[in-house]
């Protein structure tokens, strides 16, 4: 009797001993999807003199929600953001990448 009574005793301990089920990840939500940056479809754009439309069609083509140009040797901030294409140019102003970030 006292056996089972130390049993159900340390069957309880040990469930109040169990870690929590995590939570699941929020999903992003539509909007956020949209707004996220893929530099792939923007390639094109490569090569081609810079211009205020062309960062502009850099933004719109990746579908991003911002833009930055980065010329050589700028300070820029390293965060990484993901809804940001970054457009980088050579001194001639000619488009040499498009990023995400």
């Amino acid at each position: 009797m006292i056996w089972k009574a130390f049993a159900l005793a340390a069957l309880a301990v040990a469930a109040g001993c169990t870690a929590p089920t995590p939570a699941a990840a929020p999903q992003p939500s539509v909007e956020s999807a949209r707004e996220q940056c893929n530099a792939e479809p923007a390639q094109f754009l490569v090569g081609q003199k810079l211009t205020a439309v062309l960062t502009d069609e850099a933004r719109k083509a990746s579908g991003a929600k911002s833009a930055r140009v980065l010329r050589p040797g700028q300070a820029v901030t390293m965060e990484f953001n993901p809804m940001r294409v970054n457009v980088e140019v050579n001194r001639s102003e000619v488009v040499t990448a498009i990023r995400c970030g």
